[in-house]
Formats: structure tokens, sequence, C-alpha cells
């Protein structure tokens, strides 16, 4: 990874090892900022307080080299990413300002397609999962991960149904506690559509009765301005001297027909003034035919407006116009026949109700017993951990209960609570030595001990999780001595069959690593290229040294360094 402008790193270069890489160095070096990069480049929330003081933005890069058919690769070809020599390129760019930008094999690409990849590549085990470990919902979580399918099968199942009795319930209590504001609505309904159905509006009809109004209301304008019209173009049969625009016009066709041959455009003009008086006179014979259709009936002009007065007292009510009214009156029935069949609606609802209940039953059964054979695998395999970690008379179980609930569901015969991931209680114990009663681990550990039972079932975890990669922040708080030392083996272990990586302070664990890494300050604060490197021979002793006592220069302390160093060496050799 090469990381710029985050925190207090201003540009480092952190290359890790195949194997086990320790990340070490001074408290407030910078060595979290390992897991900070790592975490923005698997898609984690853009926090613009991460951005160096004074920088435009921070940026973390990434190479990772995987096998061309793994889920990884595959999914960020399907994103259009593209492979570098067999690497996937990944980069993160965040802005002072908040905003955030990635890029994968060269394409940009959503955030969250970085997030939906991080379960293929990296699992991150921290002193926040420790702390997250110590409630209820969490070691249910946990407990139902490491169960994998025979608990995630039944639960998602028992969430749709779950989800299903929810609307189901909620739907009926709608109905039965608005029993009274339903029927009103019903009522309301009802009366709208009797008034509507009284009067039988059509489709357009107040347009079209507001035309003939305004026609029957001026008939008698209309009509005398249509004749007026018609003897302008017509002439006047009582009046044998007037001159009419269809004598005019042909006066001056017949001036034109009689020289037409002597020049061509000359007669074109005659057949322009020949159309002309052919519309004329179909436009003097509609003229006439208006004025005699033409009737001011005034007992039909009552009629319309009554008609047009029964349609505004609905369009007052129930739409703007006629047809936001049918409109209304089709929302309406449709409504109304609802409100109309709540009784048959209430008995099929109750009766979905109590098949969902009965199924919520059956399926939280099966999740009961999937949590109780799980649980019994999953707390030997931590207390088989817990044995490498110097606890070797430390018993982990799981406690699996349910709590009595006249209003639950009925499960093994009993009547329990329920809720969203079934009806189990979950929570982890510990019982720390042989005759000690089991215990809650949040009550019943120490911190030293607390931490190497929270890093058994990571360890744990991270024999079940199908990731190429782990990495574990400083999750060997609390501990020393031989227990660091056999945390050490142990991260070992695993490091022979995935890449892990640890940010440390403890010398024991640092020495088990193929590759250690110092962060280190410069005068000013900072963590430039040069403040991440490799350690090896003397350098490495000097900082296991320091590590252990302080006093890097000490020969006493560099004494037990070598020793440590080669003692770790001969375990790795025997695992």
């Amino acid at each position: 990874m090469r990381i710029r402008s985050l925190g207090v790193i201003d540009d480092a270069v952190v290359e890790l090892s195949p194997g086990f890489t320790a990340v070490t160095g001074e408290t407030g070096a910078g060595k979290t900022m390992v897991v900070t990069s790592l975490g923005l480049l698997l898609g984690g929330r853009a926090d613009p307080a991460l951005v160096r003081i004074g920088a435009k933005s921070a940026v973390v890069e990434g190479r990772i080299t995987l096998p061309a058919d793994a889920p990884a690769v595959i999914r960020a070809e399907e994103a259009g990413a593209e492979l570098d020599e067999g690497a996937l390129l990944i980069s993160r760019t965040v802005s002072a300002e908040g905003r955030s930008r990635a890029h994968l094999g060269g394409r940009g690409v959503p955030v969250g397609l970085l997030a939906e990849l991080a379960d293929e590549l990296v699992a991150v085990h921290g002193q926040t999962d420790q702390q997250g470990l110590l409630k209820h919902n969490r070691q249910r979580q946990a407990l139902d991960r490491y169960a994998g399918a025979a608990v995630a099968g039944p639960l998602e199942k028992y969430t749709d149904a779950y989800r299903r009795l929810r609307a189901v319930s909620a739907e009926l209590e709608e109905i039965t506690t608005r029993a009274r504001e339903r029927a009103q609505e019903a009522d309301l309904l009802r009366y709208g559509l009797e008034e509507i159905n009284a009067v039988e509006p059509r489709q357009g009809e107040d347009a079209e009765l507001a035309a003939e109004a305004q026609r029957l209301g001026h008939a008698e304008a209309l009509a005398q301005a249509a004749t007026a019209a018609h003897a302008a173009l017509a002439g006047d049969p009582e009046d044998l001297e007037g001159v009419d625009a269809g004598s005019l016009v042909s006066g001056a066709r017949r001036a034109l027909e009689a020289v037409r041959s002597h020049d061509a455009a000359l007669a074109a003009l005659a057949d322009r003034v020949g159309e002309i008086g052919i519309l004329l006179a179909d436009v003097s014979v509609e003229l006439a035919g208006y004025a005699d259709g033409l009737d001011a009936d005034p007992i039909r002009l009552a009629a319309v407006e009554e008609r047009r007065a029964a349609l505004t007292q609905l369009t007052r009510k129930y739409g703007e116009d006629v047809a936001a009214v049918l409109a209304w009156a089709e929302q309406s029935a449709a409504r109304l026949t609802e409100l109309e069949g709540d009784d048959d609606r209430v008995g099929e609802l109750t009766a979905e109700r109590d098949a969902l209940r009965a199924e919520l039953g059956s399926l939280a059964q099966q999740l009961t017993e999937a949590r109780t054979e799980a649980a019994e695998r999953f707390a030997a395999a931590v207390t088989e951990e817990l044995a490498s970690l110097a606890m070797p008379h430390a018993r982990v179980s799981f406690a699996v209960r349910q709590t009595e609930d006249p209003e639950g569901v009925e499960v093994g015969g009993r009547t329990v609570a329920y809720g969203p991931t079934g009806a189990d209680e979950v929570e982890l114990l510990l019982a720390p030595h042989p005759g000690a009663p089991p215990r809650p681990i949040a009550k019943g550990a120490s911190g030293g001990e607390l931490s190497r039972v929270m890093l058994a079932v990571e360890v744990v975890f991270a024999g079940t999780d199908p990731v190429p990669t782990y990495l574990f922040d400083e999750v060997d708080a609390g501990v020393g001595g031989k227990a660091a030392v056999e945390i050490g083996r142990r991260l070992a272990r695993l490091a022979r069959t995935a890449q892990v990586v640890v940010v440390t302070h403890l010398p024991q664990v640092a020495a088990f690593a193929d590759r250690q890494l110092l962060v280190e300050k410069t005068s000013d604060g900072s963590v430039t290229r040069s403040g991440v490197k490799v350690l090896e021979g003397e350098d490495r002793i000097r900082e296991l040294s320091r590590m252990m006592a302080g006093q890097e220069d000490s020969e006493t302390a560099r004494a037990h360094a070598e020793e440590l160093l080669e003692t770790a060496a001969a375990a790795r050799a025997e695992l």
C-alpha cells in the first residue's frame, strides 16, 4: 500500500509479507493508520478529519495479488477493472471537504463496490470488535456466522415470515382499531358516489354544454351576422340594384376570360379569380344554412343552464372539472369496495396471522436447534484455542435460552418471546479455571483473559472465513509474558495458510513474524516515505529491545531480544 496525507502519514509505502507481518512503532507513530488505510481501500467511511492538516486530500493505493479465478477478481472484471500483471489495483481518495472517489483496476467505481469486495479480500479484527462481542446481540451474530448455512437458511425464511407477520398484524390492527373512522369514510364515499350517479355526467360534457349555452344565449346576434354576411356575398333578393361580392367577382372573371388567351400570366390570375368565386359561393350557401338552422330556443337554453348547474355542484365537491369528478368516482368506488369488505378481510388476515405465527414457531425451533449444535462446536473450538494461549484450564460455553411470553410463539412446547432473529437469547460464558462457575465474559474475565478469549474467537473465525488476509489491530492488548508468546505462536500457525498482519506492542508477538515493519515519525511529527521500513538483522534486534525495555542500546535487552528471536524461529520451524 502507498499512503499519502493520511493522519500523521505524509507519504509512506507499506509492503506486507505473504506470511506473518508485524507492524510496530512508538505510540502515536501512525501504526493504526495502516488499519485505517486498509479500511478505506475496502470501502470504509471517508472521514475528512483523516486528511493531513494542510493537504487537499488523502490518497491510499493498494496492489493486491490474487488468483485469476478468485471471486474478487471475477467481480472486479465484471465491473470493467483490468488486472496489472495479475494484480488488482485499488485506490481511494478522500478530500478535505469530505468528497470521496474510488478506482478499481484503472476504472472509477462506486465505493460500495469496494465494500462488496472486502468480504472476499480481508477480515479485520480489532479492539472495537472485542468490545462489540461483549454485547449479547453481537454474540448471537458471531454464533450465527460460525454456524453458517445451518442457521442462515432457516433464518432467511424466518425473517421473511416475520416481516409478513408484522405487516399482517399492522393491517389487522388498523382495521379493527379504526373501525368507526373507516365506517364514516365509507358513508361519505357512498353519499358522494350516489350524488354523482344521480347526475350521470359524461366525459367532456361540461365543455360541450358551455359551448352550447354560449351559442343559444347569442342566437339572435349570430343569425343577424350570418344573414348580413350572406347578403354581402350573394346579394339581397329584395334589393335588385344592390351590389354583392359574388357579382363583382363574376364580373372580374368575365373581363379576364375575354383576353386570357393572349397572356399566360393573366390566364393564371383568371383561374385564381375563378377559385375565389367558387369559395364565395360555398361560404354563401353555408351562411344561409347556418342562419336558417339557428333557432333562439329559450327552453333549450334553460335546460342547458340547469344541467350545467348540476355539473357545477359536482365539480365544487369532487374535482375541478367533469373529468376529475369521474376520476374521483372511480377511485372512491374501489376504496368503498375495500372498506365494505372489512369483515371478510379481518377473517382472512386473522387466519393468515395464525398461520404465520405457527410457521414462525417452527422456524424458531429450527434456529434454536441449529444454534445449540453450533454453540457446542464453537465453544469447543474457542476452548481449544485458549489452551494455546496459556489458558489451559479455561472453558468457554454458550447459553442459548428463551424467555416465556404468553404473547409469543410456541417453541418446543413453550410460548416464548420472539423477535426479528428468532426466539433465542445468546450469551458467551467463561469458566477461567476448574470449579469456577461459567459467568458472562464481561464479568468473569480479567483484562488479559478477555483479550485472549476474544483473540481465540477471532482465530476461530479466521479458520472459517474464506479470505486470504487477516488483520489484527492490537487484539493482544492487556496480555504479556508467556501468554504473549503463545499468541505469537498461534498467529504464526495461522500464517501458514493465510496472510496475517498484526499491529502490536508486544515483542513476544512481533518476534514470531516473518517480516517486521517499523513505523516511525520524523522530527516534525510526520511519517514520510522512509518512515515505514522493513527491519532486518541488527535493526530488528534494536526495535525488539526498545519494545521490551525501552532501551534499544542496552546489552541485556539486546541479549533478550536475540534469545526471543531464536526461540520464535525454533517454534515456527516446529509448526
